[in-house]
């Protein structure tokens, strides 16, 4: 186990009714905030409505900026950062999931920074301050809400970067089960997807001597096998929606990574997907994910075969080592499949081979040529997981 520190300074406020306490809570933010959301879902749920009357009962002024799209784009954080100025607004409360959450994080940094945001997410500049941002949680999938990372979509390079940096961390996270009963069954599963990935590109680690943390791991990742089908199956199940919520925020707010090397070329792999294709970040994982672990199984097959033992029980003999070890891959992928995901490129909607080269060139270049760390990856590795994606 590598010697780590663990920060996580987010103030999770959990459980039935929660967002009462937005208001005050809020107030953290300072005196006047910017509320920042989607599509409009949160009007159409009633929690716009409780959002404002809980600030307005506080005592808080805000102003509003929605529109955030999945995979957040870089114009909209521009005209944030420009309305955030205008308005004089000390702090932000973003309202809806991880793209929301991102592109307010996004926004944060941006408002007191002379130069163009994109500098930060393209890690050429590091900032000094950034503006307090507290959360209210609709979607459980991107951990976003006590995480120290960001991603944002440069439309016009269909460029998808991601950045981390312990000031972006939220102040606290306001997250009701209840509020993720009308998620459509795709987005359910799209977050499910999402937050196992979180928990893969940490378990596959070439670190020895991380058993604690193994077992943490494969606990939330047995998690999401049991609840996701009941979650799909019965909307308002608040047991199974409350399960979901949680998991996804310790799997990506880096208690799970201590210690350990983490991987993340996976994620790397997906964004080039998401910035060209504008796929749903949680379905490329889940086309992505099963590729990989064909390509590289043999590199630590013991650890593949730990992987389909503890977490889809898969019946281990000896001698038969590969043989469980791809029973497992078989399994993830089949899971996604039954949840209702996309396992292959023709049904994630990538029509053909054209931009295989391309997003493998993108996706280790930006990586600086070095991609992965369980098993470092070539551009030629990274084109054919997408074949093995098909």
């Amino acid at each position: 186990m590598q010697d780590f520190s663990f920060y996580s300074p987010t103030e999770i406020v959990f459980g039935k009714n929660s967002e009462q306490q937005i208001g005050t809570l809020s107030h953290q933010l300072g005196g006047k905030v910017l509320v920042h959301y989607g599509s409009g879902s949160i009007k159409r749920s009633g929690l716009y409505d409780v959002v404002k009357a809980s600030l307005k009962d506080a005592g808080v002024e805000f102003v509003e900026l929605g529109g955030v799209q999945p995979n957040p784009r870089l114009s909209l954080v521009h005209e944030g950062i420009a309305l955030c100025r205008k308005e004089q607004v000390q702090g932000i409360l973003a309202v809806g999931g991880g793209s929301t959450i991102d592109s307010a994080k996004a926004i944060a940094a941006g408002v007191p920074y002379e130069g163009d945001v994109w500098d930060f997410l393209a890690q050429k500049e590091v900032p000094k301050t950034v503006l307090p941002v507290g959360v209210v949680l609709t979607i459980p999938a991107a951990g976003s809400e006590a995480s120290n990372a960001t991603v944002v979509t440069k439309e016009e390079t269909q460029e998808k970067f991601g950045w981390n940096c312990e000031l972006l961390r939220p102040v606290f996270a306001v997250l009701n089960p209840e509020r993720t009963y009308t998620l459509p069954p795709f987005q359910t599963a799209c977050g499910v997807a999402d937050i196992m990935a979180h928990v893969l590109e940490r378990y596959f680690t070439n670190e020895p001597n991380v058993a604690f943390s193994d077992r943490m791991c494969e606990a939330l990742l047995r998690t999401m096998v049991e609840q996701a089908p009941r979650a799909l199956a019965e909307p308002e199940d608040y047991a199974a929606r409350a399960e979901i919520m949680w998991a996804g925020t310790l799997a990506h707010n880096d208690l799970l990574g201590r210690g350990r090397i983490e991987d993340w070329s996976s994620h790397m792999i997906e964004h080039e997907l998401s910035a060209i294709y504008d796929v749903a970040h949680g379905a490329g994982l889940a086309v992505v994910f099963p590729a990989w672990m064909k390509l590289i199984y043999q590199e630590r097959l013991e650890r593949f075969v730990q992987f389909a033992v503890r977490v889809f029980d898969v019946p281990y003999t000896a001698g038969e080592d590969e043989k469980t070890a791809l029973e497992g891959i078989r399994r993830i992928k089949a899971f996604f499949s039954s949840i209702g995901l996309p396992v292959t490129m023709k049904e994630l909607g990538v029509p053909d081979r054209s931009s295989y080269d391309l997003m493998a060139e993108k996706a280790v270049n930006t990586q600086g040529g070095k991609l992965g760390s369980f098993r470092v990856l070539s551009i030629p590795d990274v084109r054919r997981i997408y074949e093995l994606a098909e």
